[in-house]
C-alpha cells in the first residue's frame, strides 16, 4: 500500500480494504505445520506495497477461501520482498501455506502499531518469544544487527514445545556463532539428542543478569505464557513501563472499524498489535476477555 507521501498530490488514497495482488515467490516449511511465505512487494499493477515496520502485519488474502492477518518476519531493510510465517491450522491459514510459486495472493497493509525500537535505542533488549511469537519479532532482530552498535546487550530468549518445532533453526544457530546477541533456547519436553535447557521460557529469565534500569522487554507468544513472562520480569526488577507485548487476537477489518479485536478499551488492529504492559495488565488477568 503506497504511503501518502509516495503519491501524486491529486492521486486519491488507496481503499485500505481493498488488497493489492501480489504473487508467492516461494515458501519454505520452518517447523511442522509452519510455513514461511515470500511474497513480491509489488502489486499486479506494478505499485510498490509497503515494507512495514517490525511489529506491524498485513492482511493476506487466499482468494476464494478468506483473510487472515499474518505479522511481518523478514528484514524490514528489504523493500524487495514481503515474508510472512504462517501455522497451517485453518482454512484460510492452510490455502496460504499451500499456494506454490507464482500464485496470486491478495495483501492489504501494513497496519498497526510496531515495536518500540526508538525506545530501545542504548539500552539492553531483552527478547522474550514461545513458539510462534519468534516471527513478529525476528524483524527486531534484522533490525538490530543492522545498527548493532547503537544498541546495548542483546539477550533471546526463546521456548517451544519440543526441539523439531524450533523456528528458523539455521538462522538462530548462525546468530549464535556470530556472537552480537545471546541466544537461549528451551523446549518443553526434550527428544533424543536435546542438549539444551527443558523447561518453560519463563525459566531462562531467573537464570540472567539484567540491569534493571536499562533493559526494556519485547514479549511475544500465546497469552497465558506472555502473563507469566510479565510476572518473571516483574520478579527480576524489570519495571512495568519497560515492557511491551504483542497481541495476536483476531483481527478482520485491521482498521478499527468492526470490533472484533477489541480488547478492554483497545482495539488491537489499531492501537496495537504492540502494547506496552501497563496499558494490558488490567485486562490481561480477566480470562473472559
Amino acid at each position: 500500500m503506497a504511503r501518502p507521501a509516495d503519491r501524486g498530490l491529486d492521486a486519491p488514497a488507496p481503499d485500505p480494504m481493498v488488497p493489492s495482488v501480489a504473487r508467492v515467490r516461494g515458501h519454505r516449511l520452518d517447523a511442522p505445520e509452519v510455513w514461511t511465505l515470500e511474497i513480491e512487494a509489488s502489486g499486479a499493477s506494478g505499485a510498490s506495497i509497503a515494507p512495514g515496520t517490525a511489529g506491524q502485519f498485513n492482511m493476506l488474502t487466499a482468494f476464494g477461501i478468506g483473510e487472515i492477518p499474518i505479522s511481518l518476519s523478514g528484514d524490514p531493510a528489504d523493500t524487495a520482498r514481503l515474508i510472512h510465517t504462517v501455522r497451517a491450522v485453518g482454512a484460510v491459514s492452510s490455502a496460504l501455506a499451500a499456494l506454490p510459486d507464482d500464485a496470486p495472493v491478495g495483501v492489504r497493509g501494513p497496519f498497526g502499531v510496531g515495536w518500540p525500537m526508538g525506545e530501545a535505542l542504548g539500552r539492553d533488549l531483552l527478547l522474550v518469544a514461545g513458539g510462534l511469537g519468534l516471527a513478529p519479532l525476528r524483524p527486531v532482530i534484522y533490525r538490530i544487527l543492522a545498527e548493532r552498535a547503537r544498541y546495548g546487550r542483546i539477550a533471546l530468549l526463546y521456548g517451544t514445545r519440543t526441539p523439531g518445532d524450533i523456528l528458523f533453526r539455521r538462522q538462530l544457530e548462525s546468530w549464535q556463532r556470530d556472537g552480537r546477541l545471546e541466544i537461549d533456547i528451551t523446549v518443553d519436553h526434550a527428544s533424543a539428542g536435546w542438549h539444551g535447557h527443558v523447561g518453560v521460557v519463563t525459566s531462562l529469565i531467573g537464570r540472567r543478569r539484567i540491569d534493571r534500569a536499562r533493559t526494556l522487554a519485547f514479549v511475544c507468544g500465546p497469552e497465558v505464557m506472555m502473563r507469566f513472562t510479565v510476572a518473571a520480569l516483574g520478579t527480576a526488577g524489570i519495571p512495568e513501563s519497560s515492557i511491551y507485548l504483542s497481541m495476536e487476537r483476531n483481527m478482520k477489518c485491521a482498521v478499527g472499524l468492526c470490533g472484533h479485536c477489541q480488547l478492554g478499551g483497545a482495539l488491537i488492529c489499531r492501537d496495537g498489535p504492540v502494547l506496552p504492559y501497563a496499558r494490558l495488565r488490567p485486562l490481561l488477568g480477566i480470562r473472559e476477555l
